[in-house]
């Protein structure tokens, strides 16, 4: 499947954290599309190399993906087949052939530049759809528009405040045709204060209710019974979550953070249609162009 793939911009430069939305108000918009981001800054720095070289094959790899990022170093890497290349602080491998890049920080990821494909996001994106499959429909906290264009799980937390910030605009998100399907993920750990909260949620006799109300600190009536809580922690950290919230379509695929609902909805509608072209057996993408 042809896949919107985010720019490697986003996985070297940007680290927004999904546990503190004023950070995300202070100079960088985590959210904000690569094309553009690219658009309002000046190429980066990259050392000279010869033309046609290895070396160069591996500067034009990474511009492919974030042409704005400065490269202070490329050449021989320790395994053969490969150029090592210093880009934001970072150790960069690309084939020789400028077609695979590898990302080896946290997580990893491996690009096709030519397919404009996270290869690694492949895999994960099939992985999470089986893991959120496993969480019982009955088990997840509904927010729903009548007829919904698109469906999302949600990892979310009763304290973080990105997560209130996304519960704040789920009307928003409603109106925009994308349905809400919160997963419990209580970032404090089993047995937490944040923990219990969440399992008196899910034990709540109306969880939408409850859950508003959990992240509106207005407090929610204490309660245990037999829940899914455990379960779904478990299945996020299988997911790869590392913050909360973190947003999956109905395949599998990380759509991020906190994403502004009319974003998200722009972003649904291309992944759909991506997916239906990809589907078409007549369908010859000679360079396929990525980039939300």
């Amino acid at each position: 499947m042809k896949r919107i793939m985010f720019a490697v911009l986003g996985a070297i430069s940007l680290s927004a954290c999904a546990q503190a939305p004023q950070a995300a108000a202070a100079k960088t918009d985590p959210v904000k599309p690569a094309a553009a981001a690219a658009a309002e800054a000046p190429k980066g720095a990259a050392p000279k190399v010869a033309a046609g070289s290895a070396d160069a094959r591996a500067v034009d790899a990474i511009r492919t993906l974030s042409p704005n990022i400065n490269i202070d170093k490329v050449g021989a890497a320790p395994m053969p087949g490969f150029r090592e290349a210093l880009a934001q602080g970072q150790v960069v491998y690309v084939s020789d052939d400028g077609r695979y890049l590898f990302l080896p920080g946290s997580g990893g990821a491996l690009f096709d530049t030519q397919a404009k494909r996270n290869l690694s996001e492949d895999t994960l994106a099939g992985m999470r759809k089986d893991l959120v499959k496993s969480i019982p429909v009955s088990e997840r906290i509904v927010f729903s528009p009548p007829n919904p264009k698109h469906t999302v799980a949600v990892f979310t937390d009763v304290e973080c405040g990105y997560c209130r910030k996304l519960h704040s605009e789920i009307a928003e998100y409603n109106r925009q045709g994308i349905a809400v399907e919160y997963l419990a993920f209580p970032r404090a750990g089993i047995g937490s204060e944040d923990y219990k909260k969440m399992v008196s949620v899910w034990c709540a006799a109306d969880r939408r209710k409850a859950l508003t109300e959990a992240k509106s600190d207005h407090g929610v009536a204490a309660k245990e019974c037999k829940n899914t809580i455990e379960q779904q922690y478990n299945i996020g950290q299988r997911a790869g979550l590392t913050g909360t919230p973190m947003i999956l379509n109905s395949e599998g695929v990380q759509l991020g953070g906190y994403v502004p609902p009319a974003q998200l909805r722009q972003a649904l509608d291309k992944l759909a249609a991506e997916s239906k072209t990809a589907a078409k057996p007549t369908a010859a993408v000679a360079t396929p162009v990525g980039g939300l």
